[in-house]
C-alpha cells in the first residue's frame, strides 16, 4: 500500500494545480472520498494543463504510447488509479495497463515515473502527463 500512496501523492503534487493539491491529498487518504474521486475521473478537469502533452493522432495505440512513454523514462511497470475497478490501485506491466486502458474511455491515471511521467485518459480525451525537471 505504501507504493500506491507514494504514486498517488506524487500524481497529485506533480499534476494538480498547487491551490487544489491539499484537498486532493485529503481525498486520496480517505477510502470513501477516494472512491467518489474515482467516479469523477470520467470527466476529470483538475489536471494542470501546463503538464498535459498532446498525443499525435497516429500514435494513440497502446503499443505506440508505450514506446513514447519508455522513450521518456517509463519502466516495465506502472501504477494505475482508475474508475475501472479491475485496474484501480494495481501495479501492472505498462503494456498490459495501456492495453486495458487505451480507448476504454474510463477515467484512468497511469503513473510511470512517480511525480514526473504518466498517462491520462477519460471520456473526453487522452494525454501524456510530463514534468521535466
Amino acid at each position: 500500500m505504501a507504493d500506491s500512496v507514494n504514486h498517488e501523492e506524487a500524481l497529485v503534487k506533480a499534476f494538480i494545480p498547487a491551490h487544489r493539491q491539499e484537498r486532493f491529498l485529503e481525498i486520496i487518504a480517505k477510502p470513501k472520498k477516494r472512491a467518489k474521486l474515482l467516479t469523477e475521473l470520467s470527466h476529470f478537469k483538475a489536471l494542470n494543463p501546463q503538464f498535459m502533452v498532446a498525443i499525435p493522432s497516429n500514435q494513440r495505440s497502446p503499443l505506440a504510447l508505450a514506446k513514447i512513454l519508455r522513450a521518456k523514462g517509463a519502466g516495465a511497470t506502472c501504477y494505475v488509479m482508475s474508475e475501472n475497478r479491475q485496474l484501480d490501485g494495481r501495479e501492472m506491466d505498462l503494456d498490459a495497463a495501456l492495453k486495458e486502458t487505451v480507448g476504454g474511455q474510463m477515467g484512468t491515471l497511469i503513473s510511470c515515473v512517480p511525480g514526473r511521467l504518466g498517462y491520462f485518459e477519460d471520456e473526453d480525451g487522452r494525454c501524456i502527463l510530463e514534468r521535466v525537471r
